[in-house]
């Protein structure tokens, strides 16, 4: 066995920190997030540095804050100059593989056929960058043929055209609705078939690290027959403060079911993941990480996507299981995304990354201490948010402050800033960057 553990990251894109098996309000089934959390530790304070793919992905790759990650929207690419986790674990002797949605090129939109784009560049032994779900039609519309290894497949399939096409009558289903492509070929399926090829194949007596980047949950919300069949009489509370006329209720509970469907689908791989590291006979020695780029509106305060400075936006799931973790805790610690690139580092024994922003969570994960950070911070373009777990405050430019009491309201329903300006002071000071605002 390996002295240093194996690294199993799970990263799904647009994944709700609130919709798990573990939340009893909601009706969702996630056996093996559940079980996993039982065997360790599941974050109630985790957050993005930014809920926007690419910005939320370079920060993770090199621990670094939003201010200081250099891509502050999906029209940058991740700049190759600044060192990776990635390229820190390879130096520490592990065969370091990533499978999915990358998106550290996002402005680029090429990834090469077989998804070798720029992997050694950011420290990839091997691995397949693919397409996001928009970004993968969107290129090969423009281009008129394949510019990924996702597309590439489902153009030798005859396929692609299918997947476009699908693609531009998403919005007359309201970003949900059922796929015609069989099942091998649904994306989250794809990714997951190369990713156990590669963890089957891993070398003996090196070190792992594995991260599985499922383009699912994100919109739109297409699903299978299967995923679709499991579902359809499931109901669901419906948006909080949904107005929009152009969404029914039926809209809203398809759209739920659809969500709910690609989550129960990638809690499915995680149990086949989970079950191949158990026949390697590496379970004891596999540190597993379930987390996502960012959260999802779904319909809430009359938002969808990302992009806002809302709870369901700015928090993402954060599951930890492994050697010498404490298991079975629920932690109210406020922790974010990049913290897992200084974890990895820890557990690995590799050179930390210079200039980071990130903080191992190694001293939490085994119970030799409660608290991490005393504000967490998140930010996109016009906004910056911190929060101390109690108090929230957003900072926009052309808007007044806000200020939140997500203790008493969780929603984010009223702002108390005008009534607590002691508070929006001290959290203001906290901010690295304060953009232009109205009194």
């Amino acid at each position: 066995m390996n002295s240093k553990p194996n690294i199993l990251f799970f990263l799904p894109d647009q994944h709700r920190p609130d919709w798990l098996g573990t939340n009893p309000l909601l009706p969702l089934r996630t056996p093996h997030l559940n079980r996993l959390a039982e065997q360790g530790i599941r974050f109630r304070r985790a957050y993005t540095p930014s809920p926007l793919c690419a910005p939320a992905r370079a920060c993770l790759a090199a621990g670094l804050s939003y201010e200081t990650c250099r891509v502050p929207s999906n029209h940058a690419n991740f700049p190759l100059v600044l060192p990776t986790h990635y390229r820190h674990l390879q130096d520490a002797g592990y065969h370091v593989c990533g499978v999915g949605k990358f998106d550290l090129h996002k402005e680029t939109l090429n990834w090469n056929l077989d998804g070798s784009r720029l992997l050694s560049d950011w420290g990839f032994t091997e691995g397949i960058d693919s397409e996001g779900k928009l970004d993968g039609s969107s290129s090969y519309r423009k281009a008129g043929c394949p510019r990924g290894p996702y597309l590439a497949f489902l153009h030798s399939h005859s396929l692609a055209e299918l997947y476009v096409r699908e693609h531009e009558q998403r919005h007359a289903w309201r970003d949900a609705y059922i796929t015609a492509l069989p099942e091998e070929a649904y994306g989250d399926n794809w990714v997951a078939e190369n990713g156990l090829h590669f963890l089957q194949n891993f070398p003996r007596g090196q070190p792992w690290y594995l991260v599985v980047n499922f383009p699912g949950p994100h919109n739109p919300m297409d699903v299978t027959p299967r995923m679709a069949n499991a579902w359809q009489t499931v109901p669901f509370p419906p948006p909080f403060e949904n107005s929009q006329p152009t969404y029914s209720a039926d809209d809203h509970q398809r759209n739920r079911r659809h969500y709910a469907a690609m989550i129960e689908n990638i809690d499915r791989h995680v149990g086949r993941f989970l079950a191949l590291v158990r026949q390697r006979g590496e379970e004891k020695n596999t540190l597993i990480v379930y987390a996502s780029d960012h959260g999802e509106m779904l319909g809430d305060h009359n938002h969808w996507g990302k992009h806002t400075w809302y709870e369901p936006s700015v928090g993402i799931p954060l599951i930890i299981a492994g050697p010498s973790i404490t298991p079975n805790r629920v932690s109210d610690a406020l922790v974010c995304l990049q913290d897992l690139a200084a974890t990895f580092l820890d557990y690995a024994d590799a050179q930390p990354l210079p200039n980071a922003d990130a903080l191992s969570l190694r001293p939490l994960l085994e119970g030799r201490q409660t608290n991490h950070r005393p504000f967490a911070l998140s930010g996109l373009l016009s906004w910056r948010m911190v929060t101390d777990g109690r108090f929230k405050l957003v900072v926009e430019k052309g808007y007044p402050d806000r200020l939140f009491d997500l203790l008493n309201d969780p929603w984010e329903h009223r702002n108390l800033a005008a009534e607590r300006p002691g508070e929006v002071a001290r959290l203001k000071a906290n901010l690295p960057v304060v953009p232009e605002h109205k009194v």
